[in-house]
């Protein structure tokens, strides 16, 4: 099955302008050449295996920033259905509750609506994939130490997106007919962060049967 989010998610409601690669550079041809795997139909399990020869720290950077694309739209299709009525808490059903700490303007965990807090989620990725300290994009130019752990953070939060969206919003998402392609951009998202163990599996654990159903 071609992986296609377009295809089913309407582009015009992406969450975020989509951030792309700059044709011509290094991370532009490894983003092309994951592409390329997705759609070959093989096992994601490959897919996301380091390609030989290649920067771990450009196959991660690549990655990280597809899948914000990819969330960013499946966030901003359903996005209309949850309002600070409808989901006045971050949340991933009774159990789960995420608050949202950025060190500047909420200096403490802070209880917000969903679709406040995905804002400023949206927002704090941004930032960060386009400071070019932390993404650098120039030739040359070393990625810093701290990168992996920078990377770590986004996809730790950027899975809270997929826990809010499976329990609160996925009868929207099967009414699209949508089910089978979040499931595989979760799949890709899952066999990523477990190859290169970038979220410690108790995070997880909101997920944990419906990874079991599509993941094994």
């Amino acid at each position: 099955m071609d992986f296609c989010l377009g295809q089913v998610f309407s582009k015009d409601k992406t969450f975020r302008p989509r951030k792309r690669f700059e044709p011509g550079t290094q991370r532009f041809e490894l983003y092309k050449r994951a592409q390329a795997s997705l759609k070959s139909g093989l096992d994601l399990r490959k897919v996301v295996q380091l390609p030989e020869g290649e920067s771990i720290n450009d196959w991660i950077a690549v990655h990280v920033v597809d899948f914000f694309n990819r969330i960013n739209l499946i966030y901003g299709t359903v996005s209309e259905f949850c309002s600070e009525k409808t989901c006045p808490i971050m949340s991933g059903g009774p159990r789960y509750e995420y608050r949202w700490q950025d060190g500047d303007q909420y200096k403490k965990p802070t209880k917000l609506p969903a679709l406040i807090y995905m804002n400023l989620l949206m927002n704090w990725i941004e930032s960060l994939i386009n400071n070019e300290d932390i993404f650098p994009t120039r030739v040359g130019v070393p990625f810093p130490k701290n990168f992996q752990q920078v990377c770590k953070k986004i996809l730790s939060r950027l899975f809270r997106v997929f826990v809010h969206v499976y329990i609160h919003h996925f009868d929207i998402i099967c009414n699209m007919g949508a089910e089978a392609h979040i499931n595989t951009c979760y799949k890709h998202y899952y066999f990523f962060i477990s190859e290169f163990t970038l979220i410690d599996q108790s995070e997880l654990r909101p997920l944990k049967e419906m990874t079991e159903k599509i993941c094994h």
